[in-house]
């Protein structure tokens, strides 16, 4: 440094220490701010300079005659040097560049997956704490495709036994006793006698009903989302619930029922996904509740939420979602149905089994965008048919055009829906 002369920045390290000379000798030196960096006189011609917190300060000499020599502006930056040995070392292979903008510093460059950059911004605060800028951005392929697969298998097993009697004639002078226990709606597995006179008959009715089956639900949604955001799919419908505000007013809210799945993916480290993941089975009871006079269907639901961690194309499964009910009852007259034998005319006994159990099945792939000549769709290889193909000759399709789209295309659009096709089920 030299009297009278424009003198550069002082760049200097954190935690580290230049010397600076001074063409002339110098009396007094200070520093504005001494929590960013702290002098030490060596002699009379060089100084010490030791950076202690990032930021800007200023340097100043006085002449042995008190006079103002030079003011020169230090600023402390982080220790760049050491943190890109650092990255070098905890990241290889990442091309990462780091730069100093005042008292921070700057990362850019394009890494390998999220997690290399939260661990490269990670590193980072440890020299410069809430003074980095990240321009980096991720490469490789960001997109996952999760396709899930949900089966529900329900069995429903009710049996019911019942018996009435019922007497009536002339001689009772147009009045009848029945005791009838049975509540079977139709007349499938009943059985009447008739026996008696005009004057005294008696009626007897059995009644014995066995009711089973068996449901199988099945859904197969495919969703693209982008890593790290989410991605939701609905298959089934809403239903209106009415309420009412606190003015009195009246209005409807729509509450959703089916199949649903919201899915968060995270592309972590080259083909790891993490994935974040709530799926929901519902259905329409038979019950119903009132609300504001309104009498509203129940809503049977079934949820998973879960968060695992996996590799392109590796699946998981969600099972053991059991449901087990069962009911049972028996209605009678009293005291007659407890008799030892005849008790069985004036009893009706039944019961009801319902199990179900819901597998999730998911699956989830890296992809990337194709071109849109290489997509196909189902009605590419259906034409509307012409009025002479419907009214002549009874086509509801007519046939596709030589120079179709689809002709040209390969895989799926080369096939055709002639036969089965879909889901078949057996």
């Amino acid at each position: 440094m030299a009297e009278g002369r424009a003198q550069s920045a002082l760049r200097v390290s954190l935690n580290r220490a230049i010397v600076v000379e001074s063409d002339l000798p110098f009396a007094e030196a200070s520093v504005a701010n001494p929590l960013i960096a702290d002098i030490a006189t060596l002699s009379e011609r060089s100084v010490y300079v030791l950076g202690k917190a990032p930021g800007r300060t200023t340097l100043t000499l006085l002449s042995p005659e008190g006079r103002l020599m030079t003011n020169v502006e230090v600023q402390v930056t982080p220790d760049v040097t050491e943190f890109k040995e650092r990255l070098r070392q905890l990241l290889p292979g990442e091309p990462i560049e780091v730069r100093t903008a005042n008292d921070g510093l700057v990362l850019s460059g394009t890494v390998s997956s999220v997690q290399k950059l939260d661990q490269a911004l990670e590193i980072a605060n440890r020299y410069a704490p809430e003074a980095v800028l990240n321009l980096m951005t991720v490469g490789g392929t960001q997109q996952v495709q999760l396709k899930v697969r949900f089966a529900e298998m329900s069995r429903n097993l009710s049996k019911e036994i019942g018996a009435s009697l019922g007497i009536g004639g002339t001689d009772l002078n147009g009045s009848s006793y029945s005791g009838s226990t049975g509540n079977v709606a139709n007349n499938v597995g009943s059985l009447q006698l008739n026996f008696g006179t005009a004057s005294l008959n008696f009626n007897v009715l059995l009644q014995a009903l066995e009711d089973k089956g068996v449901v199988r639900t099945l859904s197969e949604p495919n969703l693209t989302a982008l890593s790290g955001q989410s991605a939701s799919f609905l298959a089934g419908g809403e239903l209106p619930v009415p309420q009412v505000d606190a003015e009195g007013n009246v209005g409807v809210t729509f509450k959703p029922f089916g199949v649903s799945l919201n899915f968060t993916p995270t592309v972590v480290d080259d083909d790891i996904i993490n994935l974040v993941m709530q799926s929901e089975v519902s259905s329409v009871t038979e019950s119903t509740t009132v609300i504001n006079g309104a009498s509203i269907p129940t809503l049977s639901n079934r949820r998973a939420q879960t968060t695992v961690e996996l590799r392109d194309g590796q699946s998981f499964a969600i099972a053991g979602l059991l449901q087990d009910d069962f009911t049972d009852g028996v209605a009678q007259v009293p005291f007659l149905g407890q008799l030892p034998v005849l008790g069985a005319l004036f009893r009706s006994a039944r019961f009801n089994r319902r199990q179900s159990e819901l597998v999730i099945i998911v699956t989830a792939h890296l992809v990337t965008p194709t071109r849109g000549e290489a997509l196909a769709l189902p009605t590419d290889r259906i034409r509307p048919p012409t009025e002479n193909e419907l009214f002549l000759y009874g086509r509801v399709s007519g046939g596709a055009a030589a120079n179709s789209r689809a002709s040209t295309r390969g895989g799926a659009a080369s096939q055709d829906f002639s036969g089965n096709y879909g889901y078949v089920l057996e």
